[in-house]
């Protein structure tokens, strides 16, 4: 038999007999999930914005060092339209949350798409670390109330006139009058609000209620922030002699000699792993 079928077939026995699923969500499941941001997809976003400002990818377009707040918000609502409004339901997170949905799972990511919540995945078994493209909390922060941005968004989009939106449109919070920023970890302002630590308590109980077996469902994490998913996953697999990590990664997909035995490892194309399992079902 095929060596990849096998592997397929011994994930697919672990995570039927497994009590507990722990799914860690990397931007490689966002990417497998269609929502690429380099290439064609890119460049349908931003075709103007590429020949203004010489941009090749919307990661690195995200650092760029505006001018002014009015074309740092041009840029951003473009952004957040592209991969939090205008994405919609995705067929590998449909397929993921069909092979779980059954039994008791919990999911751990940096994705800051909101796709966990958009295809249905239950509020209280998700913990998004890093934020939320569609929220939007004080620069300061003076205090840690977030704000949906759907609304401005779209007006952003409306009115931007030569890579710029109107100077009242600059978002302001409501309290202390500092531009406001998005709810994104990218320095210690990052705002951690109420909603934030009842997904880390949800998370802690998942993990301290976790007894019999277990397996780390771990897709597309790589090292951009391994300290939250990759290393926690590795850890607690050495840990427990009931773990199985299951890691599906194009680049980096090796186990730990310490997890060798543990571990069962993927860089095949996620959708197509989903579909086998899925068909085993």
């Amino acid at each position: 038999m095929d060596k990849f079928v096998l592997r397929l077939d011994k994930a697919k026995k672990a995570i039927d007999d497994a009590d507990h699923i722990l799914i860690g969500a990397g931007a490689g499941l966002s990417t497998a999930a269609g929502i690429e941001y380099t290439g064609k997809r890119f460049e349908k976003y931003f075709k103007d914005f590429i020949e203004r400002y010489n941009f090749t990818d919307m990661y690195s377009s995200g650092f760029y060092p505006f001018k002014t707040s009015e074309e740092k918000w041009a840029y951003w609502a473009r952004h957040i339209f592209a991969n939090r409004y205008d994405v919609g339901k995705t067929d590998v997170y449909q397929k993921l949350l069909k092979l779980v949905e059954k039994k008791d799972y919990f999911v751990l990511t940096t994705n800051v798409e909101s796709q966990f919540w958009i295809n249905g995945f239950d509020d209280e078994r998700i913990f998004a670390t890093q934020g939320d493209y569609g929220l939007l909390q004080c620069s300061k922060p003076c205090h840690d109330k977030l704000y949906s941005n759907e609304d401005k968004v779209f007006e952003w989009l409306d009115k931007t006139e030569d890579f710029k939106i109107p100077s009242d449109l600059v978002p302001k919070c409501p309290v202390c009058g500092e531009e406001m920023e998005l709810n994104l970890r990218v320095d210690n302002t990052f705002v951690e609000d109420v909603k934030w630590h009842q997904m880390n308590n949800n998370y802690s109980n998942f993990l301290n209620n976790a007894d019999g077996k277990i397996v780390f469902l771990e897709i597309g994490v790589g090292y951009n922030t391994p300290g939250i998913i990759r290393y926690p996953f590795e850890q607690m697999t050495y840990n427990n002699s009931d773990a199985t990590l299951i890691r599906l990664n194009k680049d980096f997909p090796d186990a730990i000699p310490e997890n060798k035995n543990n571990t069962i490892s993927f860089d095949e194309n996620v959708g197509e792993i989903l579909d086998y399992w899925l068909s085993r079902i």
